[in-house]
């Protein structure tokens, strides 16, 4: 229920703002959706149709999309085109974080190092540019959720099969083709950014090489097994793209460390599943911190930040393998998880930890 917590602090917040708070979400599940959280929910589906005619008949000041994952990020152009204020990080903004190709192209420009990549539209083109770039590749399509339908493959024949299945069910998408960086290690940085102070609220390691979704994997909070100059680079990378894409609110950005050289996979502009982790780990009310920011009601700086956390945090994924006993239990860049875990631990002697640990590569599909 990643969502669900950011939702309720979001709520929260804008209510101790002195704005009406008003909820759109159709999941019973959900403390969000409980009849005394929002001042006013509708129990609607999240689709285009249901949210027009509430903003035709709220006519909200704003609407707040980076709470709701890629669901309610998906509906941020349309909102844009009624008119309505996107409160926090403009659409222009969120669009070249979420295209493949121009976020690409913006680091080029800001000379961060990212793996070779090259765009594609149809089977020939994907390709000509895997060629190009060099196998394995990571075939993805842009403005998808938990890794759908993104593929490494080693050569043009699974590319082929990659894009042909990719454009039956996602038609019309831009297809990104770029070079694999195969047994590296990856990590992520949650952070805010108001406009003019950048706070990281933590950089995270991945216990699994990349090619495992983000969701898949197990993170620990701090990192343990990077050096000092790697995580510096990564935070300093964060702040870099995060002026960059003008973010007024959260950003998530995924690092691949090969050879002590940082790599930038990819940003998401809006809370990522890792937010509550770490607002949960080092007890600090994140979200509600960054609800304001976006609003404009405050900045960073008339808050304090004292994380509380002796040892490290796991994020641990929860699959429910038993429920669907015929689904392929190999991990790779879809993600197959239907939620996470938190465990603490007191230091990286912990048998749990180890044996995690040792086992880190066992389910990387080829």
């Amino acid at each position: 229920m990643e969502f669900d917590y950011c939702c309720v602090h979001g709520l929260l917040a804008i209510k101790e703002a002195g704005y009406e708070a008003i909820m759109l979400n159709c999941n019973p599940e959900t403390v969000s959706t409980d009849f005394d959280m929002a001042d006013k929910l509708y129990f609607e589906p999240v689709y285009w149709e249901h949210v027009r005619e509430l903003i035709e008949y709220e006519k909200p000041a704003g609407v707040i999309v980076q709470l709701g994952g890629q669901t309610a990020l998906k509906l941020a152009e349309k909102i844009k085109d009624m008119g309505v204020e996107i409160i926090g990080t403009s659409f222009d903004s969120m669009d070249i974080a979420e295209d493949r190709g121009r976020f690409s192209d913006m680091l080029k420009d800001l000379g961060i190092p990212y793996p070779e990549y090259g765009t594609a539209w149809t089977v020939d083109e994907a390709i000509e540019v895997a060629n190009r770039v060099g196998y394995p590749v990571l075939v993805r399509p842009s403005y998808v959720l938990g890794g759908q339908r993104m593929r490494i493959v080693i050569n043009d024949e699974e590319v082929e099969k990659a894009v042909v299945s990719l454009l039956k069910h996602i038609p019309g998408n831009k297809i990104l083709i770029d070079h694999f960086l195969d047994r590296c290690q990856e990590a992520e940085v949650d952070a805010i950014f108001d406009g003019e102070n950048f706070h990281v609220m933590g950089v995270m390691e991945h216990i699994e090489p990349a090619g495992i979704h983000s969701g898949d994997s197990h993170a620990m909070l701090p990192a343990f097994n990077l050096t000092p100059m790697e995580v510096t680079t990564m935070e300093h990378y964060a702040e870099k793209i995060a002026r960059a894409l003008n973010i007024k609110g959260l950003i998530n950005i995924q690092f691949a460390i090969k050879d002590g050289n940082v790599f930038v996979i990819e940003a998401n502009p809006r809370a990522s599943r890792t937010t509550p982790f770490i607002a949960k780990a080092y007890q600090i009310p994140y979200l509600n911190i960054a609800t304001k920011v976006m609003l404009g009601a405050n900045k960073l700086t008339d808050f304090k930040f004292e994380k509380n956390l002796k040892g490290f945090a796991i994020k641990e994924p929860v699959f429910s393998f038993d429920k669907f006993p015929n689904v392929n239990k190999e991990l790779g860049p879809e993600m197959k998880s239907t939620g996470e875990a938190i465990r603490f631990i007191k230091d990286l002697k912990d048998p749990y930890f180890r044996q995690l640990y040792k086992d880190r590569s066992m389910f990387l599909s080829k």
